[in-house]
């Protein structure tokens, strides 16, 4: 199906945006707003401090970079409510009455990511779990591990929240899905409701080799969210923080129209290349049999979210 990237400063692009243009909106944004910024980015590359830390190995596996929304101060968590705000406000009229935004969030803020989106006039319709087990967080204090074996700073990360928002109905639910198309979930194929659960996998190293981003999702995860983001199978999606093209790759694979918008030039010029590599891949492709961590077994164990036997 069609889909485009687009460079630009989402904020800015949303404003020239026609009104109700998108079905759906499946986005993983800047969760505390200051990671994704050109200096912070460029701290990143060069392991020179910033937002960004290298967290310590663990029994021989070398972790992957994380941001520390710990540090966040007063200031910064108020710029963040602001940001969600505004950008909510934006986010509303270009989607059809009913379409859904799934946003990814992360459990020490989404206090204040989906009270701003409730307050920009989102309806909150839920959230949805993403069970995975990775190395980040649960480390001992730093430098004084030795001293204090037995103590954790914070819970070892096994979940990731994502807001389920709805821009109001048109009339009923039926009302609305006749005309716009949009307003529910879609099932899944075999026919049970779409869960607020889900079992999901760190990204796959053959993914993260073709589309290079610190915060890549997994697509046979991604999909799931698509596949629901439109309840009649038909739609125009947006992630309007495209990243390295990962949800667009999503959409492409299941046969939806996509566009991405993003205002990193680097990752732009990555997710034109990715996206259709992405999507040509099987939803598990074979590398999630590195991962030794032990899953949770609540997998959605069915013919479109699997790979090919």
């Amino acid at each position: 199906m069609a889909y485009e990237i687009i460079t630009a400063d989402c904020f800015l692009w949303l404003k020239t945006c026609p009104p109700a243009s998108f079905h759906a909106v499946v986005t993983d944004p800047p969760f505390g707003v200051r990671e994704f910024t050109q200096v912070e980015l460029e701290k990143l590359k060069n392991k020179n401090g910033g937002v960004w830390r290298i967290p310590p190995a663990i029994g021989g596996s070398q972790r992957s970079p994380l941001p520390r929304f710990t540090v966040l101060t007063t200031q910064d968590v108020e710029k963040m409510r602001t940001f969600f705000l505004e950008w909510g406000r934006l986010i509303l009229p270009v989607l059809v009455p009913g379409g859904h935004v799934l946003i990814a969030a992360t459990p020490l803020w989404t206090h204040v990511v989906f009270s701003a989106l409730a307050q920009a006039g989102l309806e909150k319709r839920g959230e949805i779990a993403r069970l995975v087990r990775t190395l980040r967080g649960g480390d001992r204090p730093k430098g004084a591990e030795e001293e204090f074996p037995n103590v954790s700073a914070m819970p070892r990360s096994c979940w990731e929240p994502w807001g389920v928002f709805r821009r109001p109905l048109d009339g009923t639910l039926a009302e609305n899905l006749r005309r716009w198309g949009t307003g529910g979930l879609r099932r899944l194929p075999d026919g049970n409701p779409f869960p607020d659960v889900i079992d999901s996998t760190r990204t796959p190293h053959q993914e993260r080799k073709i589309a290079p981003h610190p915060s890549l999702k997994p697509q046979k995860f991604l999909r799931q969210l698509v596949w629901a983001a439109l309840p009649l199978g038909k739609g125009r999606i947006l992630d309007p923080f495209a990243g390295a093209g990962s949800t667009i790759a999503a959409a492409e694979a299941l046969g939806y129209d996509s566009v991405g918008v993003e205002i990193n030039e680097e990752y732009a010029t990555v997710a034109r290349r990715a996206v259709p590599l992405l999507a040509q891949l099987p939803a598990t492709n074979g590398e999630t049999a590195r991962n030794h961590l032990p899953e949770i077994p609540l997998a959605m164990r069915l013919p479109l979210f699997q790979a090919a036997s």
